[in-house]
């Protein structure tokens, strides 16, 4: 299998922008809105800059910001912070490995803040960099002057990790490896808001190469067992538990579907072909609760599944460190 072929099926620019981009008529990029008092969700400029998501909640007498986006969405959202308000960032949460959550760590550590994350994104971290930090391409990147990604500055294993202060309540959550080996969630279970990180998009923004794509809808159905009123993708319109609900079933649907396609003897090969010629989706049957994470990255994403299904481990022990 020609990996550079797969990346671009998957329609990925570079590997550590980790995401596909689709189209969503109701995206608003740049946007702050207010989901409950003092919890925000900033919406990423996916498609010009590659940014991811970010929620900015409001404690006592600081900020949590979660993901550190790539360091041009990082001054983004620290200046819209800074307009909701003068309290200061403390911590900045990592929710996974991948550039548009974490290149940003050092502008954020910079100003003064903690970045914190899962103890599996530091791994993450030391297993593919500085490899993709130096194939990122990107100015915001190359302007910081590093040689590689600055990993998390504290993190920890043991979950929930709970900032507590009277006035709210955040816990941290790690539920095992899905879209990485460090997916991390944040919880505010008083006002019922689940944070996801890319363990959770709305739409086809799922990259799959660092995953363990049978256990990631377990993933999805463990963290969705709480109460959720709000759910704030890690790209994507934010909404409520019917995202994670198709989530958790696009991807059931991708595995059974590529998995029947190899008991009929189709190859990796054979699926690569099908979704060059447009008649993989049709073939892998989609309900239509699944379609909205249906995008043009399907083809390298069913290669995929079919490279972790063939070789009986999870993809992200396949693709190592590359």
């Amino acid at each position: 299998m020609n990996r550079n072929l797969l990346f671009r099926l998957c329609g990925f620019a570079a590997l550590s922008v980790g995401l596909i981009y689709t189209t969503q008529s109701e995206a608003t990029p740049n946007t702050v809105q207010e989901i409950v008092p003092g919890v925000w969700f900033r919406e990423g400029d996916i498609k010009k800059e590659g940014h991811c998501n970010n929620i900015i909640i409001e404690m006592k007498d600081y900020l949590i910001v979660v993901d550190a986006n790539f360091p041009s969405g990082a001054r983004l959202t620290a200046a819209d912070a800074k307009k909701l308000s003068n309290k200061p960032i403390k911590y900045v949460f990592d929710t996974h490995h991948h550039g548009d959550h974490a290149y940003g760590n050092a502008v954020w550590t910079q100003m003064g803040a903690t970045t914190l994350a899962h103890a599996g994104v530091a791994q993450e971290m030391k297993r593919y960099e500085p490899k993709r930090w130096a194939e990122a391409n990107r100015k915001d990147v190359s302007e910081l002057k590093r040689t590689t990604a600055e990993p998390p500055k504290q993190t920890f294993d043991k979950t929930p990790f709970v900032l507590d202060d009277g006035n709210r309540r955040v816990e941290f959550h790690f539920f095992g490896w899905a879209h990485t080996r460090g997916d991390g969630f944040v919880y505010l279970p008083k006002e019922q808001v689940l944070a996801t990180g890319d363990a959770i998009a709305n739409g086809a923004f799922n990259f799959m190469g660092d995953a363990n794509v049978a256990n990631w809808p377990k993933v999805v159905e463990a963290a969705a067992k709480r109460p959720i009123r709000h759910l704030l993708p890690g790209h994507g319109r934010p909404g409520g538990i019917e995202i994670a609900n198709g989530q958790g079933r696009f991807l059931r649907e991708i595995y059974a579907g590529v998995q029947g396609l190899l008991k009929s003897g189709k190859t990796a090969d054979d699926i690569q072909k099908m979704g060059m010629g447009k008649t993989l989706e049709g073939a892998l049957r989609f309900s239509p609760e699944a379609k909205n994470w249906v995008g043009d990255g399907l083809a390298g994403q069913a290669v995929i599944v079919a490279e972790e299904i063939s070789q009986k481990k999870p993809h992200g022990e396949i693709s190592g460190g590359r």
